[in-house]
């Protein structure tokens, strides 16, 4: 039987403590998706999309744009264990609290002079602009071996088991991600983590392809 991991989303916030939202995840339920457009009006310069060389490629790539990459994920929050071994709170309240963690992440937040600064650093925008208005909470999301800066964009709740009181301890939770790329140390470390799986992906093939020449 595989052992369930655990992932974790942490408000990168100077206040303290952090919100954090930890629960146990399979990482077989996780999708991450990447898209790429193209201009609709016309092709970039006289030529288009043509090219006859990979010295035009960045001339013909000038009308592609690629979207930050998104992650969407599935859990299930459940306290019958806790129920179920005396647990008073669980009892009590079920899974509640792990629900109300969630909107508190999702939900805006007046930003102080230290949380702008905060969310500059990581390239989410200028430092006057957050000074305005409520913004989203940035983000850790720790899964494995990866810690990645993202915007919370969407949770959907299905509560599928109530409490006398009628509060849930059993709902499937689906989160969707939005990934900050920008010069932040998380984002650059797993661009650094990225290229050398990239590398090692490419001798394993070139080595499976010779294999199967030889």
């Amino acid at each position: 039987m595989l052992r369930t991991l655990r992932g974790a989303l942490v408000e990168y916030t100077p206040a303290f403590p952090p919100l954090v939202f930890v629960f146990d995840f399979n990482p077989e339920t996780l999708s991450r998706t990447r898209t790429l457009t193209l201009r609709s009006d016309s092709a970039p310069g006289h030529r288009g999309y043509d090219f006859d060389s990979p010295a035009q490629v960045p001339r013909a790539a000038q009308g592609a744009t690629v979207q930050a990459e998104t992650f969407t994920i599935e859990i299930l929050l459940d306290a019958t264990e806790g129920m179920g071994s005396g647990d008073a709170l669980a009892a009590t309240v079920g899974v509640e609290p792990q629900l109300d963690t969630l909107r508190e992440l999702l939900k805006p937040k007046p930003q102080t002079p230290g949380g702008a600064q905060t969310l500059t650093s990581l390239g989410a925008g200028s430092e006057r602009a957050f000074r305005r208005s409520e913004t989203a909470s940035v983000l850790l999301f720790a899964w494995g071996t990866h810690v990645l800066p993202v915007f919370l964009t969407s949770v959907r709740v299905d509560e599928e088991a109530h409490l006398p009181t009628l509060a849930p301890y059993r709902a499937k939770v689906g989160l969707t991600m939005q990934v900050i790329e920008s010069r932040n140390p998380f984002w650059r470390a797993e661009e650094l983590r990225q290229a050398a799986g990239a590398r090692v992906g490419g001798v394993q093939s070139i080595a499976a392809a010779l294999g199967g020449v030889l």
